[in-house]
């Protein structure tokens, strides 16, 4: 497997795990990243999310924002990641639509709102 291959087989883990999360709920890049079984790759998680293609962006994956909610994936600290070009207001914004509460400093409640469903790995937190 060519290393494209794998980097798009990483994206496309990363897509399908977000997709999972219910609305209304917040994990962590760290949980995704267990949940595809590479427990410590989440800031590639990170980059994956980053890479996320547009909504009506042309490109060759089956996902975009569109259909992946990227917004409900914050850091392990519960805080939204900094980033340019005002994605964090969005981000914090399309949380609040959903109930999540987003405070001032754009931190947010992993014990009421955090979705975290068993891995293997949870052994080792």
């Amino acid at each position: 497997m060519s290393r494209q291959d794998e980097a798009r087989a990483f994206h496309y883990a990363v897509y399908e795990a977000v997709q999972l999360i219910p609305q209304g709920r917040i994990t962590t890049y760290g949980h995704i990243a267990k949940l595809i079984y590479k427990p410590r790759n989440s800031r590639q998680v990170g980059q994956a999310l980053k890479f996320l293609p547009r909504e009506g962006q042309e490109h060759e994956y089956p996902y975009s924002t569109a259909n992946v909610p990227w917004w409900r994936v914050v850091s392990s600290a519960g805080v939204i990641s900094p980033r340019e070009g005002g994605a964090v207001q969005l981000q914090a914004d399309l949380l609040r639509q959903e109930g999540v509460e987003v405070d001032g400093n754009n931190k947010l409640k992993l014990s009421e709102f955090g979705w975290f469903p068993e891995t293997e790995f949870d052994e080792y937190d």
